[in-house]
Order: structure tokens, then sequence, then C-alpha cells
């Protein structure tokens, strides 16, 4: 008996979702719940598990395009174990008649096995790394690539790299205009679409300022140890600023609503939506309740976010919503911008590079870490007014990082 595994319903507005990667091969065995795929939506992805234990049967190839309760493979049951006896009779024959006319034979039918039959681990390895499994030759039974051969065709797979400039040298190419074409993701496509949606749909406006970050520098300085061997995290710059926003959102609200229809929704609380840049595109994960937590929590929050999106792990819940963004350039090189609004927000801060410039204070040129901020909002429901007063305001809780913590 088969049982068909369909494209679950991954969210309301999903109608859609790649097949990213086989996580198993077809033919392999796998147990109930294992992981035997991973899907990519507009927004996140997602595993695909295994409803039965059986061997696998792939439908749909990595690449395609599937919609939701779309057939993406099929698991026999008790497939496995009469492929698994008929395999192991060939083993025991050389062992049997081991002479040398049987060697040759042997060896061809493990290269031969090789090509096609990694084991499911060492598929991953080599699927996660991109080596083709036809161009590693197995060291296990029948010549089934084990996961010591996937590790080490990787560490092979430099020296390939290496040999390249000689061939090159060997047979010089000059005026070289390669292309190459390479299909949107569907959370690229998305991220384009909703850019220019923004763009033509809300009356845009940035405005800038700039931060002396010394007072947070010498702050992190002297009490970083502290702070990390209490916490378990370091003290970064973003738990100040998360903490600045949220305070400053409290004094001018227009900042934190978002315009439905002919109305204006205020929000009484701050869901600050993170920028991160992860492996497939940019997304932007959310800490909930952000004005409540200390600055040990945002950190611990920004750290658990910021790895999810990395592994692709994040659920479409911790993308959903947000009352105002924070993105940092910075980290880039980036020294200022324009950054574009996360609708159906109004507003997003954007952070910049830390550069050393030469400032008047008390009269005098003195050189301070400066960092450029922008504040890009939607002219609809924020004036100019607000606007400049929410980002004098976090200049001025950030250069007095005491204000934060007694709240004026």
């Amino acid at each position: 008996m088969s049982i068909e595994i369909k494209v679950p319903p991954v969210g309301e507005s999903i109608t859609e979702v790649v097949l990213s990667r086989w996580v198993k091969n077809d033919g392999d065995v796998v147990e109930m719940d294992e992981v035997i795929a991973e899907l990519e939506s507009d927004k996140a992805t997602f595993e695909l598990t295994a409803e039965q234990a059986g061997t696998l049967k792939t439908v749909a190839a990595e690449g395609d395009t599937l919609a939701i309760g779309a057939v993406v493979c099929k698991i026999e049951d008790g497939g496995a174990a009469p492929k698994a006896k008929e395999e192991a009779a060939p083993a025991e024959k050389p062992a049997a008649t081991a002479d040398k006319a049987a060697a040759p034979v042997a060896e061809k039918s493990g290269e031969s096995y090789a090509t096609g039959t990694p084991s499911p681990s060492a598929g991953k390895i080599l699927a996660e790394k991109g080596v083709d499994a036809a161009a590693v030759k197995g060291t296990g039974v029948d010549g089934r690539i084990t996961k010591e051969d996937a590790m080490n065709a990787q560490k092979a797979a430099p020296a390939a790299k290496a040999a390249a400039p000689q061939a090159a040298v060997a047979a010089p190419v000059a005026g070289s205009r390669n292309e190459r074409k390479e299909k949107m993701s569907p959370l690229r496509k998305t991220v384009a679409k909703r850019l220019v949606a923004v763009k033509s749909e809300t009356a845009m406006l940035t405005t800038f300022n700039e931060v002396n970050m010394k007072p947070i520098m010498d702050l992190r300085g002297k009490y970083k140890d502290q702070f990390k061997e209490k916490y378990g995290v370091g003290l970064g710059f973003m738990s100040f600023f998360t903490k600045a926003v949220c305070e400053a959102l409290k004094d001018f609200p227009a900042v934190n609503a978002r315009i439905d229809g002919d109305s204006v929704v205020y929000n009484d609380f701050a869901d600050i939506s993170i920028a991160v840049s992860a492996p497939k595109g940019l997304v932007v994960p959310i800490i909930r309740n952000a004005e409540s937590m200390s600055l040990a929590q945002i950190e611990k929050t920004v750290i658990e976010l910021a790895t999810k999106a990395r592994d692709s792990k994040l659920t479409i819940e911790e993308m959903t919503g947000g009352t105002f963004t924070i993105t940092n350039g910075g980290v880039f090189g980036s020294m200022m911008s324009t950054p574009i609004i996360n609708a159906p927000q109004s507003a997003i801060l954007g952070m910049h590079n830390i550069i050393e410039r030469p400032i008047a204070e008390k009269g005098e040129v003195v050189v301070r870490p400066m960092m450029y901020l922008a504040l890009s909002y939607d002219h609809r429901i924020i004036d100019g007014r607000e606007s400049v007063g929410f980002l004098v305001r976090v200049k001025q809780l950030l250069e007095d990082p005491a204000r934060l913590l007694l709240g004026i």
C-alpha cells in the first residue's frame, strides 16, 4: 500500500511553493515523520515530512513550482525490505568465491552502485555542498557512498578549483562575456513586487539625522563583560536602538500606526521588525512586545531570529505583522541610504556605518564615532513635525543612554 504526500496548506495568502531540495533520494527508506524535502514559499522555507514509514518514490523534481495540494511524492509500504535482501545477495557471492577473477567484476559493480545511491547522510552532505554523487567513488558495501566519502569529496573540491587557473593560462580567453540565467526564488519575486508596490502606493519621504555613538560605545566597553557573564549574550547596538525606538514611538504614536482603508490603526504595543540578510534573500522577523523587554531579552531574541533566518527555519508567524522596522545597512559598510517602508507599516529606521568624523562640540572640533540615521515614512499618515521629532527623540536617547533606563 502506498500513500501520496501532498503540499500542505502553509498560509492563507500562499497558493504555491517551490520544491527547493530533496533531503531524501528516490528509493530511500524513510521513517515516520522523517524530513524528506524542503519547500520554499514567498515567505519562508518549510520541511516536508513522511506520513508513514516505507520507500520513497519521488514525483516532483527540485525547482518545480507546486500548487497547494499537489502531489510531491509517494511512500510505498514494505517496498524496501525485499530490495535490501536482493542487494545483500551479491555482496555475499564475492566473499564465498573470493578469487582473482571475481575481483574486477566486484569493482565494476561497486562503481555502478556508487554513482546513484549514496547513503542518506552522505546524500545530504553532497547536496548541500553541490557535489555530484556520480563523481564520488564509494568505499562502503558494494561501493555505497558513505558519510566519510562525502566529507572527503568536500575536501577534494578546492583542489579542483585550484587547478582551474592553470587551464586558464594554457588557453586564455580575452574579453570573455559570459552570461547565466537563474530563476527568481518565490521570496525574491515577492520582495520585488512589494517594494515596487510601496513606491507607487505610498507618499514615501525620508528624513536624516546623525548620532554620536561614543556614549553607547563607552557604556558597552565598560559593562560588556559583566553583561555577557550574567545574561549569556553580548551587548550589541541593536538592543539600544530597539529600546530607543520603543520609547520614541510612545511620544509619536502615528509612526507606529498604519492605514486601513479610510481608517488609521494605532498600536499601543511595539512589534519591531528586524531586517536580516538570509541566504535566500531579505527576511524581516519580528520582536514581539519589544517595549516591555530588557536589553538582554532583546539581544537574545535578535540572536535567535537571526540564527533561524540563516538556517531558513523562520515560520510565517515569526515574519507576519510588525508595527515598525529597523534595518542595519551599516554591517555591510553603507554610509547612507533611503530605506523602503515595509508595508503595511508606515515607517522604517535605517542604521548605517559608524565612521569617525570631526564635529563641533562645545565650541571645539573633536573626532567622534558618528552614524547617520534615516527615517523613511508615509507622508499620508506621518507629518514632517512627527517624523523629525521622532528621529530627534531617538538621537537624544542614544546619545544619553541613561534616559533609556530612567524613561526620561
